[in-house]
């Protein structure tokens, strides 16, 4: 059952375009249809967190100023559609580094859960990589895979794994209404 109003979203490949080792915020792409999907659920009273693993940073390849630059980039790309992320959090290690918030470890998701007031098991988390999945199942939240980004490649090797498959984040509203119902 659906508790709390809280989307917990992944951000390359889920919200945006998936760019490997993305870095340039003049190369920042919404997915199609994302942002109006987010503005009709934050206009029903949702709130949007990122959780990014960012191991681009961990590898020398960028900044965590980078990071937080193309973060400014999605939020004026979304002010546009008058959508709010509340928070973004990073997971900046390399992926051989041990890190409690590198998903699918809950680290991040615990930290947003602290900071917004929320039980982790009672959200859904939407992704497009099995660490997205695994993350959800560690806290039993409501998982969504997308198509987007790596979901195609994920949906063949986790088969029925998540809770719910949908093309793209443009369709969130129908999981939404069927956990409403």
């Amino acid at each position: 059952m659906l508790q709390e109003k809280v989307l917990i979203l992944d951000r390359d490949g889920t919200l945006i375009i998936e760019k490997n080792y993305l870095s340039n915020p003049d190369e920042v792409e919404l997915i199609p249809g994302a942002a109006e999907a987010l503005a009709r659920l934050q206009v029903q009273g949702w709130k949007f967190v990122v959780l990014t693993n960012q191991s681009g940073v961990g590898r020398g390849m960028f900044t965590l100023e980078d990071v937080h630059k193309v973060h400014e980039k999605i939020n004026t790309l979304l002010q546009d559609h008058n959508v709010t992320i509340s928070a973004y959090f990073v997971s900046p290690e390399h992926p051989d580094t041990p890190s409690q918030t590198r998903k699918p470890n809950p680290g991040m998701l615990i930290q947003a859960a602290e900071a917004f007031h929320f039980d982790p098991s009672s959200v859904i988390i939407v992704g497009d990589k099995p660490a997205d999945i695994d993350l959800g199942r560690n806290v039993t939240a409501i998982t969504v895979l997308v198509r987007t980004g790596y979901g195609a490649e994920t949906e063949a090797i986790l088969s029925s794994k998540a809770d719910y498959t949908i093309d793209d984040l443009s369709h969130i509203e129908s999981v939404i209404n069927e956990l409403r119902a």
